[in-house]
């Protein structure tokens, strides 16, 4: 199935984990991907060279989206090497489970500069040419944490908040472009984002946390992230999808 056949395609967080693998689906389906990363450098790289060995182009882009002049770069050079961007897949973000009164002015304006406030940037930058040409698509990952205050989240006030604001941001967003532009949201749970990362016991512990019993995959949501890019969810905005077995209804 190639529904991104030539469609060109910017990930950001993209040099590993849930970020890597939605930037690989997209190529199986056709696309063009421009992988953005902050630190994952070598993970960046490793995933354009694998996106290349499917014939299709990919660019690894250093780009920090918290920053307005990096982001422009980013999206300058995405669309001159690539094309003009048909997707954006606003993945990149940090999680902290720090307590109320430990989370110190540094720690809280990291949290919502890297979460929110890039989401900003990147669908305010890809826009400028998107509204021209009147199409795109525009996906936000969010959280489980922006919707529910399951204990899982516990501690997180900082990340919740942030990954609620992408969510209304979201809406937003998608009530002002209708109907040029679809703008949605995935909202992952609790999530096997970095299997290295993990114990057996650890993600069995969670995933009993969890109503369909397990943690979930990356490629489950980067699933998500596609249908609703795709022309399958064409009549399909404003609206946040989350990919958590469960959690956000208890």
């Amino acid at each position: 199935m190639n529904r991104f056949t030539d469609r060109v395609v910017l990930v950001t967080g993209a040099g590993r984990g849930i970020g890597a693998q939605i930037a690989l689906d997209f190529a199986r389906e056709g696309a063009h991907v421009a992988v953005n990363y902050a630190r994952a450098r070598r993970g960046a790289e490793e995933t354009a060279a694998k996106i290349r060995e499917m014939s299709r182009q990919a660019l690894a882009i250093r780009a920090d989206v918290r920053n307005r002049a990096d982001v422009a770069a980013m999206v300058d050079r995405t669309e001159r090497e690539l094309g003009p961007i048909d997707v954006l897949v606003c993945n990149a973000a940090v999680f902290v489970s720090v307590g109320i009164l430990e989370i110190t002015d540094t720690l809280w304006d990291e949290v919502l500069d890297t979460n929110l406030r890039s989401v900003f940037l990147c669908c305010q930058e890809v826009l400028r040419s998107m509204l021209p040409r009147k199409r795109g698509v525009i996906v936000n990952v969010a959280s489980g944490g922006g919707i529910s205050a399951y204990p899982a989240y516990k501690t997180s006030a900082a990340y919740a908040a942030s990954k609620a604001g992408v969510r209304m941001l979201s809406l937003r967003l998608a009530h002002e472009l209708a109907p040029a532009i679809r703008v949605n949201v995935v909202a992952p749970g609790i999530i096997d984002s970095r299997p290295e990362e993990w114990t057996d016991e650890g993600r069995h512990a969670l995933g009993s946390r969890v109503p369909a019993g397990r943690v979930g995959t990356r490629a489950e949501v980067s699933a998500a992230v596609r249908f609703l890019a795709s022309d399958d969810a064409r009549h399909i905005t404003g609206q946040t999808l989350p990919v958590d077995g469960g959690v956000t209804m208890l």
